[in-house]
């Protein structure tokens, strides 16, 4: 049977697979209806996002990750911490190379907070075609319709990200609007969507439709834009804590002299708990093709 780690960053779960064993019986492909099936809440373990660590040429790991609705993602940076604070605590580390379909991550124990988990998320891509968008507009100002309480500040942080700036993002029926953006035809591969206010000196909150994922309790990659987009937008700092509905991280956008910089997020994650698979979960896994 097969073992898995269930961990949380502010409240952003997921179910970790440790693939670097040959002999774990994790296949190298988890089908759609396996991923879908583990994170189901009420059938299976329960998730956003699935996790699956393997062995890398490049890195210390690869990480793969997996949506809720069995799609892949590049880039996750809650679930790039969870995996780092596992692997350092295994392995006795301070520090971790993860090797990611988004490129390669650094990871650390972060030193301005000892129960912190910090990750170099790279640069950030500003570019319509980087975003991706669907034809040549401004991405400080991205028009997503009637339905869109404001112009979209769009970029990618390994994935698409759009964020719009309202004055009240508790307001914002997520369940109406967020599927409806997330699918809007600017976004070829789709997009992650948060809402966002000001609430204080380097302070916003956050809210968030997370791309093949729904309403999520955070979004590590979100928040990333977000800071991004604040400084962008002339709103604070290139320093700003991210507030969601997990709790806080705090974003860094270094200048490192290059037009997308480097997006250091830190923040807190969780062990909850480890098992087995069931029977049907497992076989589900194994079968996938």
């Amino acid at each position: 049977m097969t073992a898995f780690i269930k961990m949380h960053g502010l409240g952003n779960d997921f179910i970790v697979l440790d693939a670097r064993d040959p002999g774990s019986g994790i296949p190298d492909v988890i089908s759609e209806a396996a991923a879908t099936a583990l994170a189901e809440r009420h059938f299976g373990i329960g998730c956003d996002q699935i996790l699956v660590i393997r062995r890398s040429q490049r890195a210390d790991i690869f990480m793969q990750i997996f949506n809720s609705d069995g799609s892949n993602a590049a880039a996750c940076g809650n679930g790039t911490r969870c995996v780092a604070a596992y692997i350092m605590q295994k392995l006795t580390l301070e520090q971790l190379s993860i090797e990611t379909e988004a490129g390669l991550l650094k990871s650390w124990c972060s030193v301005e907070n000892p129960d912190h988990i910090a990750v170099d998320m790279g640069p950030v891509h500003l570019d319509w075609t980087a975003v991706p968008l669907a034809k040549r507009v401004d991405t400080l100002a991205v028009d997503l319709g009637s339905s869109a309480p404001s112009p979209a500040i769009c970029q990618s942080i390994g994935n698409p990200h759009a964020v719009l700036f309202v004055e009240d993002a508790e307001s914002v029926d997520l369940n109406a609007i967020g599927p409806e953006l997330e699918h809007h035809s600017i976004f070829p591969d789709r997009a992650n969507i948060s809402f966002v206010n000001q609430i204080g000196p380097d302070q916003f909150r956050m809210r968030v439709w997370e791309r093949g994922g729904g309403i999520t309790f955070a979004c590590g990659s979100g928040a990333c834009a977000v800071g991004v987009a604040v400084y962008r937008s002339g709103r604070g700092s290139r320093s700003t804590e991210i507030i969601m509905d997990g709790g806080s991280v705090f974003i860094d956008w270094h200048d490192d002299g290059t037009a997308g910089g480097r997006v250091i997020m830190r923040g807190p994650v969780t062990f909850v708990f480890d098992g087995i698979l069931c029977a049907h979960l497992d076989g589900l896994l194994r079968d996938s093709t």
